[in-house]
């Protein structure tokens, strides 16, 4: 070689090979040594050429874009299946199977055809931004509309899972930035469910229903679908606490404060074992689910739930959509339960322990829509000479301790 110089410590090492024009360039990032060219035959330029690609080796590297000689490395696809095989091992018993199954779906339906091919470095913030676009272009090409932004944040979730694997075995060096760009504020909207009207209009149809069944062969399913509406809509419980809900987790007990007759449930679900007590209401349909099925007590109350039955019921009753056009499952029996309690004045935090939530998603989704929460005469205040103590401040409208002398607020 006919030249070397050493820059940055010696960190780039300059050289010219005998025959060569330009200067070459050299230096070890993560146990690898790296070559290059700096295209340039002066030595000052060949130095900034040099040291700007020494930067940019070293930011690749922290970004997790580069790799050791000796290793290979893995595909987004690979590290699915060790995550796959990881989230249910490790989660067994903890998290419900069909929880589980839907990250397998979601990674082998949706990520894998797009990314599974990739080197796991390479699924970075530029890549997942594709991944959305791609998603709505091929779902309006499909069913005319984009798919639901609830589900492209469930497929961002797996993506971060399957990132967190890698990075805890450090084929990656960082998390990328997974956050939705041009994101707005989105509307807070409550829950579909059924108002006083629409709940009489559904429990009295099933109710006949019941008595006449439309098919014969399915007669204790009709009364069965009955009794569960009445369950669901006087106790808050989810369609999965319903399912897994057997009769000794019931008692029927008298109630110290309010002197009624209710039900204790231990509740078991998505947020594991819970207490919850009923309206007085349940308490006649679970005598009656008593009677008729005779059971024991580690026998479920609702072996199915009768999804078809419901769902034809509610399209005969055109309630199957909400005004705003959300769709009515099991689950608004909940959403009911929840907004017939605002509606009757119940304490916030003491309905949130009860539903397994929290004051802030009822705050959010239930009692943001309730109207008989707005105290009229807090609202309708207006600032007067005096308030009821005597003393300058605000008066309600209609009081005439200010002598005449309200103003505007």
């Amino acid at each position: 070689m006919a030249a070397r110089h050493k820059i940055l410590g010696g960190k780039v090492h300059l050289y010219k090979r005998e025959d060569g024009r330009f200067w070459q360039c050299a230096a070890t990032v993560n146990g690898k040594q790296y070559r290059e060219s700096t295209g340039k035959d002066e030595l000052a330029q060949a130095e900034d050429v040099a040291e700007n690609w020494y930067y940019e080796l070293r930011g690749m590297f922290k970004r997790g874009e580069l790799v050791k000689p000796t290793e290979v490395e893995k595909t987004f696809a690979e590290v699915t299946e060790l995550f796959l095989r990881e989230f249910a091992a490790l989660t067994e018993g903890q998290r419900r199977v069909g929880y589980v199954k839907r990250k397998e779906w979601i990674a082998r339906r949706h990520l894998l055809p797009f990314m599974g091919d990739k080197p796991i470095s390479q699924v970075n913030s530029g890549l997942i931004q594709e991944y959305r676009l791609w998603r709505v272009e091929t779902t309006k090409e499909k069913l005319g509309r984009p798919p639901a932004r609830g589900t492209v944040i469930q497929e961002i979730v797996v993506i971060r899972q399957v990132l967190k694997t890698a990075l805890r075995r450090q084929w990656i060096a960082g998390l990328p930035d997974l956050s939705q760009p041009y994101q707005m504020n989105g509307k807070i909207s409550h829950r579909a469910w059924f108002s006083p009207d629409e709940y009489r209009a559904l429990y009295t149809f099933t109710q006949k229903w019941a008595k006449n069944p439309p098919i014969a062969r399915c007669a204790s399913q009709y009364v069965q679908l009955h009794d569960l509406i009445l369950f669901m809509a006087n106790t808050g419980i989810r369609p999965d606490e319903a399912a897994r809900l057997q009769y000794r987790d019931v008692s029927v007990v008298e109630d110290d404060r309010s002197g009624e007759t209710i039900l204790e449930i231990e509740c078991r679900g998505k947020r594991g074992y819970g207490p919850c007590k009923s309206t007085a209401n349940a308490v006649p349909v679970f005598r009656r689910l008593q009677k008729r099925n005779q059971p024991s007590p580690t026998d479920l109350i609702f072996p199915k739930l009768p999804r078809e039955q419901f769902n034809t019921a509610l399209a005969q009753l055109n309630l199957k959509h909400d005004r705003e056009g959300r769709v009515r499952t099991f689950y608004s029996l909940r959403h009911t339960y929840i907004s017939f309690r605002l509606l009757e004045g119940a304490h916030l935090l003491q309905l949130a322990w009860n539903c397994r939530t929290s004051v802030d998603m009822i705050e959010k989704h239930y009692a943001a829509h309730i109207k008989t929460r707005l105290d009229a005469s807090a609202i309708n205040m207006r600032r007067g000479a005096t308030n009821a103590s005597g003393r300058p401040g605000l008066v309600a409208a209609n009081d005439d301790s200010g002598d005449g002398a309200e103003e505007a607020a």
